[in-house]
């Protein structure tokens, strides 16, 4: 499996098929904020490849994640995380309160590629991971994941009426660059709901 690149300066935005095929199954490790002081965790589905291959959550170019929360006032400057996050990047995200993890942890090419034993075990080990961090709130980006995560199939996005092991629960859309349905505006919308259910005020731009 090839080295990710990650060192801070690194320009590296194109792998082969074959170097992001290496990457699947691979995992990549939580950010998280100091015990205390998470107060938004962003939940993805799963990493894709070239999250993998950079050790970055949502780091494919055309993922609109890191577009959205600034525009969502979330973020107070850009992060370009598509040739690895640099330490500086995740120092800032975790001033901020903000954490990321994902419903399962390997990598596949496409979230369509999980099982739904997958996702439900994710589901019960997120739970473990709430318990243990203790967010203010969680936000899980994918409503059909969600659904099969936690068997509720007739679930809406937006805020849940049930918490998740304590803390406010919303399901906002996936920003992936597959889900046509979704702007960066439309997703700087959704986020900025739970932000400021969190603490994290920001407002939307125009």
């Amino acid at each position: 499996m090839p080295e990710p690149t990650t060192s801070p300066g690194t320009v590296r935005r194109r792998f082969t098929r074959e170097e992001l095929a290496s990457f699947r199954d691979a995992e990549v490790p939580d950010l998280m904020p100091e015990p205390g002081e998470l107060r938004l965790l962003f939940v993805g589905i799963n990493p894709g490849l070239w999250t993998a291959a950079t050790r970055t959550h949502f780091a494919h170019p055309v993922n609109r994640f890191y577009p959205a929360l600034l525009r969502a006032g979330i973020l107070e400057r850009p992060i370009d995380p598509a040739a690895g996050m640099t330490d500086a990047d995740r120092d800032y995200l975790r001033s901020r309160g903000i954490g990321i993890t994902n419903v399962v942890r390997r990598a596949t090419a496409k979230a369509s590629d999980l099982t739904n034993a997958e996702l439900r075990a994710g589901g019960e080990q997120l739970v473990r991971t709430v318990r243990r961090h203790r967010p203010t709130v969680v936000a899980v980006a994918g409503i059909t994941a969600y659904r099969a995560a936690f068997g509720l199939p007739k679930a809406v996005p937006g805020r849940q009426p049930e918490p998740l092991a304590g803390a406010e629960l919303w399901v906002v859309p996936n920003p992936s660059g597959l889900n046509a349905h979704e702007t960066v505006a439309s997703l700087a919308t959704a986020y900025a709901a739970p932000a400021r259910a969190a603490g994290i005020t920001g407002v939307v731009a125009g």
